[in-house]
């Protein structure tokens, strides 16, 4: 599960404005970069390039490697230079806690299974979501309410029930109330079911303010 207070962190660091030209000069470019091409070309000294680019590297934001420049080779071909590339990772800050990356996952293979065996799309889709659900509770084999924090849900124990305060498709919903909740109740009902918790049960209870589902039943808290 993506760490939203690491990638919190790492966003935070094209807070400096000399960083996130460093950052935006790299990125526009075709080809890795070196300190010296990044420092000539927004005005910064070498030094302070060198800098600025070494945390951006320490923070997931640039990747690194290191290559001879131009055509000589052997004993003084001199010592490979640092280049910087922008970074295969993805970063997705949200506050609330959103997970469209997610929905969009579950929906395309929900889309996939419906055009390749003709399964009607909403069937589709909560055997999309509950493979889901299976899946990060395998990864994840913490309690059902830590799975389901580390998806966004926010689940806060209330006696009778437990809420979920926060729904991470939260725009799908508002949209698409039926296909989204149905999409949140079989993924959440698969966290259940693969941790073990077969005296609880996630049903539908939607409100204002919250997911619109609820979990029922015993051994809620540290399934």
């Amino acid at each position: 599960m993506p760490d939203l207070a690491a990638q919190i962190e790492s966003v935070s660091a094209l807070a400096e404005p000399q960083r996130r030209a460093l950052y935006r000069y790299v990125v526009a470019q075709p080809e890795p970069v070196s300190r010296d091409q990044a420092a000539a070309a927004t005005g910064l000294p070498r030094h302070t390039a060198k800098f600025h680019l070494d945390r951006l590297a320490a923070d997931g934001l640039l990747d690194t490697e290191f290559r001879r420049l131009g055509t000589r080779r052997g004993p003084g071909a001199g010592r490979p230079t640092k280049l910087y590339r922008r970074s295969a990772r993805e970063f997705d800050v949200t506050v609330p806690d959103r997970r469209y990356a997610l929905a969009a996952a579950v929906l395309a293979a929900a889309a996939e299974d419906s055009a390749s065996h003709g399964t009607p799309i909403r069937e589709a889709v909560r055997t999309a979501a509950a493979a889901a659900g299976t899946q990060a509770a395998r990864e994840s084999g913490d309690d059902v309410l830590t799975v389901l924090a580390a998806l966004g849900f926010e689940p806060r124990d209330e006696g009778a029930v437990t809420t979920l305060a926060n729904c991470p498709f939260h725009r799908l919903a508002v949209d698409h109330p039926d296909l989204t909740c149905g999409m949140s109740l079989h993924l959440v009902g698969a966290v259940l079911a693969e941790r073990g918790a077969d005296a609880t049960t996630a049903v539908l209870d939607p409100a204002p303010g919250r997911c619109c589902v609820v979990l029922t039943g015993g051994r809620r808290q540290g399934c």
